[in-house]
């Protein structure tokens, strides 16, 4: 697939399905991600696969904030937040590994580097024919989530990142008029 057609052809897919990618896949998936843009090198990236029993760990995780949030919580809303991460074979929390106090590279700066690497990562999946969803939502903020990834206090969780195979058609992609997102100075 050349350039133009993967970045004008990719599109997240929901419906995600066994087997989880393999581990040639993964490499060239973390290779891509790792190509992001990176002001002065910092590398303000950090990336926690979740597979097989640690999906599970991670549904505990956002269960028990769930639970924090409302301890009135019953149990539909707690398998619920259980549940989500076995909706793929694997996810990808991609975090922001941030250096805080730098004055050339701000924080915000950092998580967009990272937010790039996450987009490499769907790029990548896409090139290699898996399907991949980017999740945020409320556990990307939640403390109990935070504490539980062992993040710092300026680390940010950019995305939770589910991969596998394709488990569903492709939707239709809308075409976009470029001037309506385009203002030209000239």
């Amino acid at each position: 697939m050349d350039g133009l057609t993967l970045l004008h052809s990719r599109s997240s897919m929901g419906k995600l399905v066994e087997p989880a990618p393999t581990a040639e896949q993964m490499d060239a998936i973390y290779q891509a991600a790792l190509r992001a843009p990176d002001h002065k090198e910092l590398r303000p990236w950090r990336f926690i696969e979740f597979t097989g029993e640690g999906r599970t760990r991670l549904g505990e995780l956002f269960a028990e904030a769930e639970f924090q949030e409302d301890p009135s919580a019953d149990d539909d809303t707690l398998n619920s937040a259980r549940k989500k991460p076995l909706r793929a074979p694997m996810i990808i929390a991609v975090i922001a590994k941030v250096t805080p106090d730098l004055p050339k590279v701000p924080k915000m700066e950092q998580v967009i580097s990272a937010g790039c690497a996450a987009h490499g990562i769907l790029l990548a999946a896409h090139a290699q024919e898996l399907g991949a969803m980017w999740r945020s939502g409320k556990y990307a903020f939640d403390p109990v989530v935070r504490k539980g990834l062992s993040l710092e206090e300026d680390d940010e969780v950019v995305a939770f990142i589910y991969l596998g195979n394709l488990g569903g058609r492709h939707k239709p992609l809308p075409q976009h008029n470029v001037a309506d997102f385009v203002e030209r100075w000239t």
